[in-house]
């Protein structure tokens, strides 16, 4: 393959990565929660190492905050996407989890429509339909009495809203890379892992609700796992970060879906999930709906 082709894809590649880390996300997250240490304390300490780095490497970032709101908010989605989604897949059911993470390309049609003027085709509103009927199929109970599909336990609501929260990661990335710097928008996605991670375990905590632990007590062994998950996570989020300033907001989405067969191999594989006719079903409605999502520009050029 000629080098130039080589390096149009090399966007595509990031994300399909960052999905294949995502996609096996739930390993390292539940072998730490079997230590005793909650996946919201996971998350911030898994974020505090590459945060501090690049403090420490460039605190002139700090001036881009300052002048940048958009980082702010990119801070805020990207915290409560990690929260979200890595608390869900470390206590649920993994393909369950990640379908339904996975109703994304919805949101993405209207948060592109309000936030980059992307306005939605009317094909873009009939693939919404569909994935919208697939998500039906994955939030009816097993037992086979349909009900209004509503979430079920605590991780369906958790991996809802990871799903939302990541698809305005994704638009606000799209958008902020036209503002700040790559390095401003790693450092918003890592810290906002590290503070919505510890404070919304620290609140809990303090409501007692939700079934949060406190950090278990310090222990080599644990912390150790802790820093090299941390590098895999690091890898993840600034290969998200490259091809996302490189790609449109839907071409990510359907790249993303990568995440989806990784979960589901692997998490069935390791008897992690069930995958039952009725999810499987509405897994290839999610997933339909994205694929015909494909757009005729594949990518775009800031």
């Amino acid at each position: 393959m000629p080098a130039d082709a080589r390096t149009r894809l090399l966007p595509a590649w990031a994300i399909a990565y960052n999905a294949l880390v995502w996609g096996v996300s739930w390993l390292p997250l539940q072998h730490l929660q079997g230590q005793g240490l909650h996946p919201l304390w996971s998350t911030a300490l898994m974020y505090s190492l590459p945060a501090l780095t690049l403090l420490l490497w460039r605190p002139q970032l700090l001036r881009e905050f300052a002048r940048q709101g958009d980082l702010w908010w990119l801070l805020l989605a990207s915290g409560l996407t990690n929260a979200c989604f890595n608390w869900a897949v470390a206590t649920g059911d993994v393909i369950r989890v990640v379908l339904l993470f996975y109703l994304m390309p919805v949101w993405t049609v209207f948060l592109a429509w309000w936030l980059l003027d992307e306005r939605p085709t009317r094909s873009a509103l009939w693939r919404v339909l569909l994935a919208l009927a697939g998500v039906v199929l994955v939030l009816q109970p097993a037992d086979g009495h349909w009900q209004l599909p509503l979430p079920q336990n605590q991780a369906d609501v958790l991996a809802l809203l990871g799903g939302f929260f990541f698809s305005c990661t994704n638009v606000l990335l799209n958008r902020s890379s036209r503002h700040s710097s790559p390095q401003a928008r790693v450092l918003a996605m890592f810290a906002g892992g590290v503070l919505l991670g510890s404070l919304t375990a620290w609140s809990m905590l303090q409501l007692g609700r939700m079934g949060v632990t406190p950090l278990p007590a310090l222990e080599w062994s644990w912390v150790l796992q802790v820093v090299l998950f941390s590098l895999l996570f690091i890898s993840g989020n600034v290969a998200l970060q490259y091809g996302s300033a490189r790609l449109s907001s839907h071409t990510m989405s359907l790249i993303m879906l990568l995440e989806v067969i990784f979960a589901s191999i692997t998490s069935a594989w390791l008897g992690s999930a069930q995958l039952g006719l009725q999810v499987l079903a509405g897994g290839v409605l999610v997933m339909a709906a994205a694929l015909l999502a494909i757009p005729r520009q594949a990518s775009r050029t800031h």
